[in-house]
């Protein structure tokens, strides 16, 4: 790959290695400072931040919560070229142990397991642009907290707490889409129909034991399964809109047709769903998709937003 070390063997090898280069073996300073641009740009649903310093205190930050976290690469979807640039959509299953004081209250001695999935933009062997979810629900319910009841104590602690908005955002280095491949476009255009209220697209389009990982640590399999966390979710925000930003389609050997899709909704909290009563609340949800498909459909889904995120934007609206 031009403009990348050689030690790497192509751009999925890239993005694990360097991973486990940072978390696992603490190349948190020298190893960080080589794989991320001094001026990167880091965008997840609790806010934005720019530079390398904020992105190796947020890692320090991280491993001091969970000091023994391993970070399995399950996934790369990827397009672009060394000469533009590539874009990774990277879907990792972490394992860890809450040890220590941080976000997520006093240590509890829990053992997790939850995703996340991290867009990264990469040119000449360092990233400068990229967007994280990670399934904090998840993390909330295993070390025994509710999402909601979170916020609530995040928010009396500092009602200034803060989350990501379109209004805060800034273009970047990659102003790319994605690519055109089939599968990409197959994606969006189930998302859509599902968005459109056309829940019978999953009964047509998903497999009937399709294996599916949601926000909020589901881990299930199923029409009925998919269609509850559809359902749940659109109606709590019915007239939101959703858009998709970007999407990559892959077809490569050995594997099974998949597709990354990175998301939003953005709109009102004005439906019984699966936040509660309406609240009339203006919310921002970043959302990540990843799945594949086979010969009887859609076979796996891995769907992520942040609650956490989606909460303290309700409760902060409605005190």
């Amino acid at each position: 790959m031009k403009g990348f070390s050689n030690k790497f063997k192509d751009f999925p090898d890239y993005i694990l290695e360097i991973t486990r280069e940072i978390w696992e073996d603490r190349g948190i300073g020298e190893r960080l400072r080589d794989y991320y641009h001094k001026d990167v740009i880091v965008r997840m649903p609790g806010g934005i931040s720019v530079g390398e310093p904020a992105t190796t205190a947020s890692t320090m930050s991280t491993l001091v919560s969970f000091p023994d976290r391993v970070l399995l690469g399950e996934d790369v979807i990827w397009s672009g070229t060394p000469e533009d640039g590539m874009l990774s959509s990277h879907r990792l299953l972490s394992h860890a142990t809450h040890l220590g004081d941080g976000p997520f209250g006093p240590p509890t001695g829990k053992k997790l397991r939850y995703f996340i999935i991290a867009d990264c933009y990469a040119k000449d062997n360092q990233i400068s642009d990229e967007w994280l979810v990670r399934d904090n629900g998840a993390i909330l319910r295993q070390i025994g907290q509710d999402p909601r009841e979170w916020a609530a104590r995040t928010l009396e602690a500092n009602p200034e707490t803060p989350v990501f908005t379109p209004a805060m955002d800034f273009d970047g280095p990659y102003l790319g889409k994605g690519n055109d491949n089939e599968w990409g476009a197959k994606l969006v255009d189930l998302l859509n129909r599902i968005q459109g209220a056309d829940f019978s697209t999953i009964t047509s389009e998903w497999d009937r034991s399709c294996y599916l990982e949601y926000a909020g640590g589901i881990s299930d399999h199923g029409h009925q399964a998919a269609d509850a966390f559809w359902l749940g979710l659109r109606a709590s925000f019915p007239s939101a809109e959703f858009k998709c930003h970007h999407v990559i389609g892959r077809d490569d050997a050995m594997m099974s047709p998949r597709a990354a899709v990175r998301w939003s909704m953005q709109g009102k909290h004005d439906g019984w769903g699966a936040f509660g009563a309406p609240t009339g609340a203006d919310v921002h949800i970043m959302g990540m998709t990843h799945a594949e498909f086979g010969p009887w459909g859609l076979r796996r889904e891995y769907t992520f937003f942040d609650e956490g995120a989606v909460w303290l934007q309700i409760l902060k609206s409605t005190g």
